[in-house]
């Protein structure tokens, strides 16, 4: 770049960026106006090299030369790249294809006031609170609609007692409490839906996805020793 090139870049180029970029260009992630007034500056550069080396210096004015850069921070490019398939890339966040999210993001907080930060629900292998708190609240609606035999029936096999010892405690005959299993095996399936005992039995997307990413760190940790 010739000294003329560089006086443009540093007079005329610099203070339009630096007075237009931080009101007019959006952050993504954790960049800040100055990263992007920056990010401009070496944009401008490069378009003002290439233009020069042209042979068109005097040609394309300094105006031009901000705006087109401006537009270009707008679109999501930068001084290192502009790629739409990165999904850390500014392009591909902004176009709403991704979006990411700081480990240590307030995810919740509890009456207690304690905090619970993103990383901390990816790394905990229990269920999501709300998830636990809407099943009970289905269990607690379901249990309302039950007989006081059928909560019985309940209460013994959620102790793991058989129906024999449940027609004793209930103080009715072995088959009379069959039956109400049955019937109550009917409500569950009314209630909850025909799929109940398939998602019951199946193990959560989240969980699958967190098991394999231990794996693979295993695995990694295992292949450096």
């Amino acid at each position: 770049m010739s000294p003329q090139a560089a006086w443009i870049l540093q007079e005329e180029i610099v203070p339009r960026l630096s007075g237009t970029v931080p009101y007019s260009v959006k952050c993504v992630g954790s960049e800040d106006a100055q990263e992007l007034v920056q990010d401009g500056i070496t944009m401008a550069a490069k378009m003002l090299d290439r233009v020069e080396s042209q042979g068109k210096l005097g040609k394309v004015s300094a105006s031009n030369i901000s705006y087109y850069t401006i537009q270009h921070l707008k679109s999501g490019r930068r001084a290192n790249g502009s790629s739409s398939v990165d999904i850390m890339g500014t392009g591909t966040q902004l176009n709403g294809s991704t979006r990411l999210h700081s480990l240590n993001e307030v995810v919740c907080e509890s009456e207690g006031e304690e905090i619970f930060e993103l990383h901390d629900v990816i790394s905990n292998d229990h269920e999501d609170p709300s998830v636990l708190a809407g099943r009970k609240l289905d269990w607690e609606t379901f249990c309302t609609s039950l007989t006081k035999l059928e909560l019985v029936l309940v209460q013994c096999l959620g102790k793991g007692l058989g129906l024999r010892e449940a027609a004793e405690i209930a103080q009715v005959s072995y088959w009379t409490m069959r039956t109400h299993l049955k019937l109550l095996a009917k409500k569950v399936i009314e209630f909850m839906g025909i799929d109940i005992l398939r998602d019951i039995a199946s193990i959560p997307g989240w969980r699958i996805g967190l098991d394999c990413e231990r794996e693979l760190m295993a695995c990694r940790a295992d292949r450096r020793h």
